[in-house]
């Protein structure tokens, strides 16, 4: 995406409530200077418009991809909006499938609903924390003869994990060799914090970025 877009995904963010600025208290233990939750969109409106996030980021960095996957449970709604996204912005008409946490022992049965997972697959999901949800959905993939081509977030932290100098996603990127696509990073951010003259502690961004960010 362009510095504009990313501008405006950030302003979107911040006027649905989904990002936020102040002191956040962290599963890690780290206090946050910033958070982001992807769950707070949660209207039509607002999921179509990041649906078409997702859409033009897949199409700006020329992603080949035969189904987009979604991991239970906030991959759902983002892998239906980017599939429906891309045919109605973009004339691409690309499968989607997800997965149930447990699997269905009556009716159609199994842990996939949607789509063969056969092919380029991309992940779609909110943020990579851990990277344990990807994980899992990379062996789900592998498993039912796709190929996990990619996977897209809405958001890097760029921080690194209690181990180790990288963070999640390039933990994911080195570990299985695929590329990993964001909407906007921690750095954005900090660019838009500074440019826009929003009232935020910068000064705390950067030495939170600095204490705890990946190289």
């Amino acid at each position: 995406m362009s510095a504009i877009d990313q501008n405006g995904f950030i302003e979107f963010a911040l006027a649905q409530g989904v990002l936020k600025f102040g002191a956040f208290e962290l599963k890690s233990g780290r206090t946050s200077p910033y958070f982001f939750n992807a769950g707070l969109f949660r209207d039509g409106a607002a999921l179509s418009r990041l649906g078409a996030y997702y859409a033009e980021k897949l199409m700006a960095a020329k992603v080949e991809m035969d189904v987009l996957f979604g991991p239970p449970y906030k991959g759902i709604p983002l892998v239906s909006a980017t599939a429906i996204a891309l045919a109605r912005d973009h004339d691409q008409t690309v499968p989607y499938a997800y997965a149930r946490k447990e699997i269905k022992n009556h009716g159609e049965g199994g842990s996939l609903v949607g789509a063969d997972l056969s092919g380029r697959v991309i992940i779609v999901d909110d943020v990579i924390t851990a990277g344990t949800a990807i994980r899992e959905s990379i062996d789900l993939i592998t498993a039912s003869g796709g190929q996990v081509a990619g996977v897209i977030v809405a958001i890097d932290r760029q921080e690194r994990g209690q181990q180790g100098s990288q963070s999640a996603i390039q933990e994911v990127q080195t570990e299985f060799k695929i590329p990993v696509y964001s909407l906007v990073c921690f750095d954005e951010i900090i660019a838009y914090v500074r440019d826009s003259g929003a009232d935020v502690d910068l000064p705390n961004m950067l030495s939170y970025r600095e204490r705890y960010g990946a190289a």
